[in-house]
């Protein structure tokens, strides 16, 4: 096992750009951001102050953008939450070049609040005056408006071929090469569920997957056209359990531009959210709170003059935005940007020398509490933060170079994700500590908070010991509601569960030339809208039938009946045999014109059936599957 550690840690070593660029590049010199910007001054960006709050003096209400801002983009709404739509009236918004903007107000479906939709984009730069009646109350306040800097020539990841050995064809999904999972730990865990991953940016075809705890594919619903697929969990919408997963281009500078989207569990798509103000939906988080109330995050590249800080006049900046936004109306309900809290001087990454946009900040986890305040995790500060409900103000830090706590033994962070606070008040993040290397190994972590004190104290932590594991980018720590903790090593493809002791209880990996975000482990139950797959040809002596079947996502197929015929219409069983995995091959001793299949539970009940499938000959089947 040791010589297999260097040589995964040799891999790491020789693909460390993929892993290194992929969400979570700051470190590293990826300039082609920059094109179409020429090195004339930026106007400032830097604010004198971090001491915002979207708290609206005089009345109940939390406004975004918030007062005294300087971060909204030209396109943002106006938000006013935590009053009821009624109270809002005789909204005035005037922009100091653009004038007056007609508006209407549109209120959100949980009753609390309303957003000004103005009829047409602010200017950037300018300042924005808002006056409006709330609560009985005449209230007058100012934002201004950012320059933002176009992406649209920013390139995105390089997206070569998996080499063959590392994905699974099947006749039933043709020109899928799904990611193989190594299992090396035979699952202890059965009630732990499924394994939910992705694949990307980097080798090999996108899309988002489902192993069962062998290893064996569930699910794969693959990408195109150089889109990705991040962050797969399984979350609860309209009361039901329903996969959650993001989709979208991965832009070189280190995040997305895409699209959250709700499945039920028949694989259909439920709900989208896009994000809104302007921005797209990024990559990194997506959490549904009760009331259909969304948590994202959305990266705000703007113009920014870095020369104080050692850049160019001429820079820009990636501005880390956080949108909680109504699923049923796509209304932000509210937003809260890093630049707005956050000094420049918290980040460990070095200000670029060309222009392309400092990753200062790089917002990679919100965790929504009961109480409606939000764990934030930010890699590029190595620090995770609590934030006020509805202020959106900084309570504490916990790591980075201000924080709020003494930080004890084995709790220093670099580079970290995935901040999650549990019910007793314990905080878990997956600790990279590399890109560059600050730590020898990364691991997860259970930090436990005195905040009377002002002291942090490790509980536990969780490490891949053999082979030792360092994670240039990515990875997430998912704690079980047994305790047991799920790790996703992200930029090093391995999966790991282990008891809240620390004892492994399962190990898997995908191949280690790819990459993912975060893996999670549910019990997942579907049964797809779509019908099972079966493709059969004649073998080569034309005396005999291969049959293929499949179902791509259905769960608790135990067994196949095989249906076969000379015409369409009057199929009748030929066999029964156990389900092999994602797809399930058998020979029939007879010639066959057309088949179908059925898919049956473990007590034999038909979960589905296939459509009637014509026979081809032994060469057509060959070349097909070339």
């Amino acid at each position: 096992m040791r010589q297999i550690g260097l040589i995964i840690l040799g891999i790491a070593v020789l693909v460390w750009g993929i892993l290194a660029l992929a969400l979570g590049s700051a470190s590293l010199d990826i300039g082609s951001g920059s094109a179409g910007h020429d090195s004339a001054t930026s106007p400032a960006c830097l604010p004198a102050s971090v001491d915002h709050s979207a708290a609206l003096a005089g009345t109940r209400a939390d406004v975004s953008p918030a007062p005294g801002t300087a971060t909204a983009n030209p396109a943002t709404e106006i938000s006013f939450l935590g009053v009821r739509p009624g109270a809002v009236a005789a909204v005035n918004v005037d922009g100091s070049r653009s004038g007056v903007h007609p508006g209407r107000l549109r209120a959100y479906s949980q009753g609390d609040g309303v957003s000004f939709v103005p009829a047409s984009p602010f200017d950037a730069g300018e300042r924005v005056t808002v006056a409006a009646t709330v609560g009985g109350r005449r209230v007058t306040y100012a934002f201004s408006v950012d320059h933002p800097y176009a992406t649209a020539r920013t390139a995105g990841f390089g997206n070569p071929q998996a080499a063959r050995a590392d994905y699974q064809s099947f006749y039933t999904l043709p020109g899928a090469q799904a990611p193989i999972l190594d299992v090396t730990t035979a699952d202890r865990d059965p009630a732990a569920g499924d394994i939910l991953t992705t694949n990307g940016p980097g080798a090999g075809q996108y899309g988002a997957l489902i192993y069962d705890p062998q290893g064996r594919l569930v699910w794969f619903e693959r990408l195109h056209g150089g889109e990705a697929a991040e962050d797969l969990n399984v979350q609860t919408f309209a009361g039901a359990p329903a996969l959650t997963w993001w989709r979208g281009r991965v832009l070189d500078l280190g995040f997305g531009q895409g699209e959250d989207v709700v499945m039920d569990s028949s694989y259909r798509t439920v709900a989208r959210v896009t994000g809104g103000n302007g921005l797209k939906a990024d990559l990194h988080e997506f959490q549904i709170a009760p009331h259909d109330v969304a948590y994202i995050t959305a990266y705000n590249p703007i113009r920014c003059n870095l020369r104080a800080l050692g850049g160019r006049a001429g820079g820009a900046i990636l501005d880390a935005a956080i949108q909680e936004i109504d699923m049923r109306t796509g209304l932000v309900r509210w937003e809260w940007h890093a630049l707005d809290h956050v000094a420049a001087s918290e980040s460990e990454v070095q200000v670029p020398s060309d222009t392309t946009p400092w990753d200062w900040f790089h917002l990679n986890s919100i965790d929504a509490e009961p109480g409606g305040g939000l764990l934030i995790s930010a890699r590029s500060t190595w620090a995770a933060y609590q934030l006020q409900a509805g202020s959106g103000t900084i309570l504490w830090r916990l790591g980075g170079n201000k924080s709020s706590f003494a930080m004890g033994a084995g709790t220093r962070l670099a580079w970290q994700h995935d901040g999650r606070v549990l019910p007793g008040g314990d905080v878990t993040l997956f600790d990279d500590g590399s890109n560059p290397p600050i730590h020898a190994q990364s691991r997860a972590v259970r930090i436990r908070l005195d905040i009377p004190r002002h002291r942090a104290t490790l509980v536990r932590q969780y490490v891949h010991r053999d082979p030792p594991l360092l994670a240039a980018s990515q990875g997430n720590a998912q704690t079980l509601p047994d305790g047991n903790v799920v790790v996703g090593f992200g930029g090093v493809p391995a999966i790991s569960e282990f008891s809240a002791a620390g004892s492994l209880l399962f190990d898997a990996h995908e191949p280690f030339d790819m990459i993912f975000y975060r893996a999670y482990r549910h019990p997942w139950s579907a049964r797809p809208a779509t019908p099972p797959a079966v493709v059969a040809s004649l073998n080569d002596t034309g005396e005999e039938t291969i049959v293929h079947a499949s179902w791509n996502g259905g769960t608790g197929v135990a067994s196949w009946r095989v249906l076969a015929g000379r015409v369409p219409a009057s199929l009748a069983p030929a066999v029964t045999i156990p389900a092999e995995g994602f797809e399930t091959s058998l020979t029939l001793p007879k010639r066959f014109t057309y088949v179908a299949a059925q898919a049956l539970d473990t007590r034999g009940r038909v979960l589905s059936v296939s459509a009637s499938s014509r026979v081809v000959s032994y060469g057509a089947a060959l070349a097909a599957a070339r």
